[in-house]
């Protein structure tokens, strides 16, 4: 039985980070657009402890962003909350800090609330979910993830496909702490100001990912699932380079370290979301291991970090005191 609100002190969150693979659909000739493909990774992660006070407060990692999240999910609660966050996702690097934070919260101030708030309702106050769905849907359940798009309504996009990912297989990531992914107005202008996308391109991602990307997955067939990945990200990367200076790439220094990593074996190459972090697949443990080993020096002397990274097959961890 979950504590009433009278025994309830703390709650404490713990939500992944997602990566988001690339789009279905961003000519919209159906009635829905963009269409997401991602999934959850073990790390990064924010994890957080909120507590009822006599005003709101907010400490620890991106205070300032928690403190207006607190009013948005407090507003007219008529007492106040303390959020400390112990670690956070890095922001603005396309592993989606902003919705697994204002997930977070609002989870967190609703419990301390007795109440338990939907997706949906979080996703509206938290003002998440304008493009893709997969960031809710990775704080629900983790996870490999592809939603179908936004379509008439003001609702977040539906997730129409969720399978764990494979336990043996591991995703390098690769990071540029120098370097910023597009974000707020700039990513609504860099959005609006896009050529648009051949409605042929979406025919040809579509039928790639029911065809390829996920019987790949759902078969543990890696060589598949990499090949359709990369041609998929090769398609999305040419179409956002005009907003990322010419390049599918935000960071040169991700990209080539990228490179490195499929010249070596890997598979499934591309950039999470804006970026600038990206990513490559391989199947065990020891692959992951043995790439990293080989980059590790590289990626230093180029000013980015690699870190390797399971799948997460579960959603956010809730636990209240």
């Amino acid at each position: 039985m979950r504590p009433t609100t009278a025994t309830l002190t703390s709650v404490r969150v713990s939500a992944p980070a997602r990566l988001h693979l690339g789009f279905l659909d961003m000519n919209g000739a159906l009635g829905r657009r963009f269409g997401s493909i991602g999934m959850a990774v073990d790390q990064p992660a924010t994890r957080l402890s909120a507590t009822r006070a006599n005003t709101n407060s907010a400490t620890g990692a991106e205070s300032t962003r928690v403190l207006k999240l607190i009013q948005m999910f407090a507003k007219g609660s008529g007492t106040g909350f303390a959020i400390d966050v112990a670690e956070a996702i890095p922001a603005h690097a396309g592993l989606g800090s902003g919705t697994q934070l204002a997930l977070a919260v609002g989870t967190a101030i609703a419990r301390l609330q007795g109440r338990e708030l939907g997706r949906d309702e979080l996703a509206d106050t938290g003002e998440r979910g304008m493009r893709s769905g997969i960031g809710l849907a990775a704080f629900d359940g983790g996870g490999f993830l592809i939603d179908g798009g936004r379509g008439p309504s003001d609702r977040a996009p539906p997730v129409i496909l969720r399978s764990d990912f494979p336990d043996d297989w591991r995703v390098l990531l690769v990071l540029d702490p120098s370097r910023a992914g597009v974000s707020g107005d700039a990513e609504k202008t860099a959005f609006a100001t896009l050529p648009e996308f051949p409605q042929t391109a979406a025919a040809h991602i579509c039928h790639l990912v029911l065809m390829k990307l996920v019987p790949g997955l759902k078969e543990k067939d890696i060589a598949a699932f990499g090949e359709a990945l990369t041609e998929i990200q090769q398609l999305v990367g040419t179409h956002f380079a005009p907003r990322q200076g010419g390049s599918p790439w935000t960071s040169p220094a991700v990209g080539r370290i990228a490179k490195r990593m499929q010249d070596q074996g890997a598979t499934g190459i591309g950039q999470s979301s804006w970026g600038p972090t990206g990513f490559a697949f391989v199947d065990s443990d020891e692959a992951a291991s043995r790439l990293y080993h080989s980059l590790v020096e590289a990626a230093k002397a180029d000013g980015v970090e690699i870190v390797i990274a399971r799948g997460r097959n579960s959603g956010a961890r809730i636990e209240t005191t």
